[in-house]
């Protein structure tokens, strides 16, 4: 059952996926968990689990089924997610980044794009990446410097594509881009397969946190590619193709966040239970039974916003993005403090290069960074507070129908 550990409460759930799915997503889950350490050593989820996970539906599952799809509810994708992201984030992180792509496409592209495109991003056929962040644009994108240029007058069939694009994940075995550029001076995202001329990739090794996903940094010389291409008229590449994709990520990575604090809080509970020194239970100590519950409390307060960010996503695209924000937040803020914690639990054996919670504890650094920092989330955060009271203050009716006390409307 896709549930949290404990169940209750906190434990959302979901209508229930289609059984090919359920039992896909426990596969997943049961091979990560067995290998998961071996991936992150080795530096790369292997072609061959990267590609029976494309071939198992779980990529865009949330698409409609006219696009290849299963159409599945946020709740339902949230729970699949939060299942495979507790034993592997590299592994979440293809599911991620393949959910965004789409996502984008599917909002903003043409009805040509998403006939062409969706079906085979969700049918695995392809790998997608997104290819946003540059050396100098990490949380502020309006800057980037990539240039997506007609090749010849401005009406042309072509353009023209020329930039560096950094950690972008998958970026070392994707078969396509959604890339973020300047056309004309206006923020435009343009589609560029990989195996065009003039596409490079470094691969990065050795970094903090997820070690497996196959992260590259990229160099587009000159690419062509197809007007046809371009993913909305320019001007809209940002705040609307790559806004879209970004906050499907953080839901996604809120949720994989959930499954990560719940995996920690289960590992250093685990051992605490039998682990004895000097005759002593480990969880006979005061100091370690406070740990492990101020994890479990953050970790089910993580599942409850996350949750709730679900349920403000379902009426479709545009819907709960202020939730997810906070979910992505707090989770990614739980599985930082439970992956940490669960170290300090589990001692040595938190150390080893096989210990789930110390993988956990990298990549979970990684997460309170990526689809937008904390310290950049807590100013979006307060900027929506200070509006929608400021506006009260001046008079302005309150927004009615907040969802929970303090809510961001």
């Amino acid at each position: 059952m896709l549930t949290g550990p404990e169940g209750g409460p906190g434990a959302a759930t979901p209508e229930a996926p289609p059984p090919d799915l359920f039992r896909a997503a426990e596969d997943a889950a049961a091979e990560a968990r067995a290998r998961a350490s071996r991936w992150d050593q080795d530096g790369g989820l292997p072609d061959s689990v990267r590609q029976r996970f494309a071939a198992s539906g779980l990529l865009a599952a949330d698409l409609p089924e006219r696009y290849g799809g299963a159409g599945l509810d946020p709740l339902t994708l949230g729970e699949i997610t939060a299942r495979i992201g507790g034993e592997c984030s590299a592994l979440r992180g293809l599911l991620t980044v393949q959910g965004m792509v789409a996502a984008a496409l599917l909002r903003w592209g043409t009805a040509e794009q998403r006939d062409d495109w969706l079906p085979r991003l969700a049918g695995g056929e392809l790998t997608a990446g997104l290819a946003v962040t540059e050396q100098a644009a990490g949380s502020e994108l309006g800057s980037v410097e990539t240039r997506i240029d007609p090749l010849g007058r401005s009406g042309s069939r072509e353009l023209v594509v020329s930039g560096r694009k950094r950690w972008i994940t998958f970026g070392e075995v994707a078969d396509v881009f959604l890339v973020l550029g300047r056309y004309e001076g206006k923020p435009a995202a343009v589609l560029v397969d990989a195996d065009r001329a003039g596409v490079e990739r470094e691969p990065v090794r050795g970094q903090l946190g997820m070690r497996a996903a196959r992260i590259a940094h990229l160099s587009f010389d000159g690419v062509r590619v197809p007007r046809s291409q371009l993913v909305a008229p320019p001007g809209l590449g940002l705040s609307h193709v790559i806004g879209t994709a970004l906050d499907h990520g953080r839901f996604t990575v809120a949720w994989g966040c959930v499954g990560m604090a719940e995996a920690c809080v289960e590992d250093a509970a685990t051992h605490a239970a039998a682990r004895r020194q000097g005759g002593t239970l480990l969880g006979d100590h005061q100091l370690v039974r406070s740990m492990l519950a101020r994890a479990a409390v953050d970790a089910a307060g993580a599942r409850e916003l996350a949750r709730r960010a679900a349920e403000a996503r379902a009426p479709g695209p545009g819907h709960g993005v202020p939730e997810t924000l906070m979910a992505k937040y707090a989770a990614a803020s739980a599985a930082a403090t439970a992956s940490r914690d669960a170290v300090q639990v589990l001692g040595s054996a938190g150390c080893a290069p096989d210990s789930r919670a110390g993988r956990h504890f990298r990549d979970a650094k990684v997460m309170e960074i990526i689809e937008g920092a904390q310290q950049v989330s807590e100013l979006h955060i307060a900027e929506r507070l200070l509006r929608r009271f400021g506006a009260a203050e001046r008079g302005t009716d309150r927004p009615a129908g907040s969802p929970f006390p303090g809510a961001v409307s």
